[in-house]
């Protein structure tokens, strides 16, 4: 059965795809960490499941193994299987936004690249 996760607002991370992994974790667990996470913090995120659909404010997920409170922080991994090298091919494009009405300065952008057809 699917689960339909009807966010507040809408979806602006670009990076959330078809066949990612969906984790829940309290937000009192997660409240009074720095921006300087460690994952030795105790905090264990729960698989919600694996997404099968995104919508604007929405994820469908499938393969269900929890069901989040509403007031939960939600977050998301690529799979490993899928996802487990480094860019292939011979040309990229990349596109950097800035959001902010502060000063902000890119001091080093890098990437390993792997030739797809040698």
């Amino acid at each position: 059965m699917a689960l339909k996760l009807t966010l507040p607002h809408s979806i602006q991370n670009t990076s959330l795809q078809v066949g990612d992994l969906a984790y829940s974790c309290s937000v009192d667990a997660i409240q009074n960490i720095d921006t300087n996470f460690v994952f030795n913090t105790g905090i264990n995120p729960q698989l919600i499941g694996t997404i099968d659909a995104i919508g604007q404010d929405y994820v469908v997920i499938l393969e269900q193994e929890s069901v989040p409170d509403t007031a939960d922080f939600l977050m998301f991994s690529k799979d490993k299987a899928v996802n487990n090298t480094s860019l292939i091919g011979y040309y990229a494009q990349l596109q950097f936004k800035n959001n902010s009405d502060n000063h902000a300065e890119l001091f080093s952008v890098s990437a390993e690249v792997a030739p797809s057809s040698k």
